[in-house]
């Protein structure tokens, strides 16, 4: 690149068993402060940045791309159990350690006679460490199996980031597509930043003056050829405040998660991730039969087929069932909402079948709204970001810019009637607009049967339960109550008021005490299954807890979040009743574990609906609750499907139909319709019989490609779009009925 006349960093590389590097060298060229990343590995794994003068953060910074540690058997020994675990999840974990598996060299206390081992698995490395302190041992110096060769030291460059895809247009021009500004949470755009919602903002285009964005696009095409790309590439880069435009970071593929750059930014000209994806594989086809030395016909008529295909399909996209699918809300849950409605609607868009249509719900408890949403506006970061688009809606001059220059690309692949700006839709105009509604929504409205009611009156058929079963099953306090009158096993529970509480905060916490033993889970009577539920253990943090959720500000204090641990942005509503629950333990169980387990509902051919209820799995939290990124997001949570009930096979089945049939019962007693997810906790005695203790009921369960219900629909062989279809079909059935 420097070669080519493009602005470089000062840049130098090191070597694991290279010349012993010179920290003062160091300094003296690339200055402070100094970014340190592995040279092989994308931009998100092994990166530091060093801002301080401090040799020993550089040589920890170095052993993190390296991907070595150096772990002080003394500074082990100090740890509590909690920590020493949490330190070799860590290591284990490759977007913030070193991952498995890895080879451990220890030596004696002098630090001679070293021997090593291969460890596969944390509670090895555990074993090893702990042996070590016995053994007088220094420390242990572990490396990964996916090391690195080199690492690259650089100047760190201080301006605006942004990331720009850059695409081959059928004719052979290259146009780039609306450069995205990176609003970081932190210093480093890391792996968190980049995958979890609501941790960074995307802001397209990046905000500039109208030239300097063109001069962005213009510097990252001249890459894109001075590299002989082909197709397309995402370039990553910096503009200084003096102007000066760095592009360190040219990708040939990109993440494609579906908020990521590269379906983002083709949003913004009027592509969805399907038709974008199209485009892409078209355009490879194209360019593999220009490279190659020996054309293959085959290919030239896989690309003449596809090119028949993308037209009768705009030509039939008439005649598809149209899908609203609706998301958004403004429960604490609205995120996952957006994530759950995207996924469904990207399904549903690369099928024959559907039209999905993007709706975004806004208001509050007392009224809401519905607004058609442009696809860019739908693969924002998070419901907030999409709130706002719709509210303070504007046209940037740029876009227009960009969409005539790539129209040879939406012309042939966008839909005839693509929307560039929201469009407000009357509820009662609803039914005009589409045939059917997918409900994406977590949280009120939507689970709590709000939105269902509308669409009931209207005959719009809908996926899930009917009104009055997700009114029941969004309270907590009532589900389990039904459940336990009709004699199933669930936990203890009571009801806390927040006049009581606010009226006099010792007596209830008195009563807590009296009629619920610590440690307890305190959680929303009425919200989505994951936000503000945490197991408490002592009358101070109930006191804390209780406090901050019956606050009248919005947002919990600065006080209250860190006695309560709460992560930044941690969603925490406010409400105005809190249940409280007796933990659920094992209680003498040989065998104890928490699970999942999805169901779906059709109807016989008599007209009789019959449950199919899937294999459950099993859920592992990282800490004391199951969190929403867990139980949501890709790479989080760890689900085992099927759940292990016994090593035995046999005794598994047995134990697995007995849980099947004790959550197909909850969701008959509650009249649970559609598909649904019912947690639950799993005893199981030395006489081999099974207890099964419902939690919960989800009547629109998280539908996130991560979640674990598409993992637990596979096993009865449907793929995640066949799931979607059932579900819909169902509900049109139920109208129909």
């Amino acid at each position: 690149m420097a070669a080519g006349g493009f602005p470089c960093p000062k840049i130098m590389e090191i070597k694991p068993r290279g010349e012993r590097y010179s920290y003062e060298k160091i300094k003296e060229y690339i200055g402070l402060p100094i970014v340190v990343r592995p040279a092989n590995q994308g931009s998100s794994i092994g990166v530091r940045i060093l801002r301080d003068d401090d040799e020993k953060a550089l040589d920890d910074a170095l052993n993190y791309a390296f991907f070595h540690e150096n772990i002080d058997i003394i500074a082990w020994q100090s740890k509590t159990h909690d920590e020493k675990v949490q330190f070799v999840r860590n290591i284990g974990d490759i977007r913030s350690g070193i991952g498995f598996p890895l080879n451990a060299w220890s030596g004696d206390k002098n630090g001679e006679n070293y021997q090593s081992e291969i460890i596969f698995h944390p509670e090895r490395l555990l074993t090893v460490l702990e042996e070590a302190v016995s053994a007088n041992t220094k420390s242990i110096f572990v490396v990964g199996h996916l090391t690195e060769q080199k690492v690259i030291i650089e100047e760190f460059i201080d301006g605006k980031e942004f990331s720009c895809v850059v695409v081959h247009l059928e004719n052979g021009k290259t146009v780039a597509l609306p450069p995205t500004e990176i609003v970081k949470g932190g210093e480093v755009f890391d792996y968190r930043s980049k995958y979890l919602p609501g941790l960074s903002r995307k802001i397209t285009p990046i905000n500039l003056p109208h030239d300097q964005i063109n001069r962005i696009r213009t510097e990252c095409e001249r890459l894109f050829a001075y590299l002989e790309f082909d197709v397309y590439a995402r370039i990553d880069g910096f503009i200084k405040a003096d102007g000066t435009i760095f592009l360190n970071d040219p990708n040939t593929t990109s993440g494609m998660l579906p908020s990521s750059f590269f379906f983002h930014q083709a949003a913004e000209i009027g592509l969805n991730p399907s038709q974008f994806l199209t485009y892409i594989i078209r355009t490879s086809m194209q360019a593999r039969i220009e490279t190659a030395m020996t054309i293959n016909p085959k290919t030239i008529e896989n690309m003449l087929n596809l090119d028949l295909t993308v037209h009768h399909s705009r030509k039939a996209a008439t005649k598809k069932i149209k899908v609203g699918v609706i998301l958004g809300g403004y429960s604490s849950e609205r995120h996952i909402s957006v994530e759950s409605g995207r996924n469904i609607y990207e399904k549903l868009a690369s099928s024959a079948k559907y039209a999905p249509i993007p709706i975004f719900l806004i208001g509050d408890a007392t009224r809401f709204d519905l607004y058609e949403i442009p696809i860019n506006f739908l693969l924002k970061d998070n419901a907030d970001d999409i709130h706002d688009k719709v509210l303070h809606f504007s046209r940037h001059a740029v876009i227009a810019e960009i969409k005539a220059e790539a129209q040879s690309i939406t012309d042939k692949y966008a839909a005839e009637n693509v929307i560039f700006e929201p469009r407000h839709i009357p509820l009662e105009n609803l039914k005009n607009e589409i045939d059917t509604v997918f409900i994406a929504l977590h949280g009120r409205p939507g689970e709590d049967g709000n939105l269902q009611q509308h669409l009931e009156r209207m005959r719009i058929p809908f996926n899930g339960s009917p009104s009055w079963s997700a009114a029941v099953t969004i309270d907590k306090y009532e589900t389990l109550q039904r459940l336990k009158a009709a004699g199933m096993s669930v936990t203890d529970q009571i009801l806390v008021q927040k006049a009581a509480f606010l009226e006099n905060e010792e007596a209830v916490l008195d009563r807590i005490e009296k009629e619920i033993p610590y440690p307890l889970i305190a959680k929303p009577m009425d919200d989505g299954c994951s936000s503000a539920v945490k197991k408490v253990k002592k009358r101070d943090t109930m006191r804390y807890f209780l406090q901050a959720i019956f606050r009248e500000s919005e947002h919990v204090n600065a006080d209250l979040t860190e006695k309560l641990g709460l992560k930044p942005k941690e969603e925490f509503p406010a409400k105005s009743v809190v249940l409280i629950e007796k933990l659920i333990s094992p209680e003498g169980a040989k065998h104890f574990l928490e699970i999942t387990g999805g169901l779906l509902t059709h109807y016989t051919e008599k007209g009789d609906r019959v449950y199919t209820q899937f294999e459950p799995s099993e859920t592992l939290a990282d800490g004391e609750i199951l969190s929403l990124e867990e139980k949501f997001l890709a790479g989080e949570g760890q689900n085992i499907t099927p759940a292990r009930y016994s090593p035995d096979p046999v005794l598994r089945k047995q134990l697995a139909d007995k849980v099947r049939a004790d959550l197909q019962r909850a969701a008959e007693v509650l009249g649970v319709e559609g598909y649904a997810r019912i947690d639950a906790f799993v005893r199981v005695f030395e006489d081999n019989t099974a207890e099964t203790i419902v939690i919960e009921v989800n009547s629109l369960p998280g539908m996130t490609p991560a979640t674990c219900i598409f993992h637990q629909c596979a096993l009865d062989g449907y793929k995640p779009y066949e799931f979607i279809d059932a579900i819909l079909e169902f509900g049109a059935a139920r109208v129909r009925k």
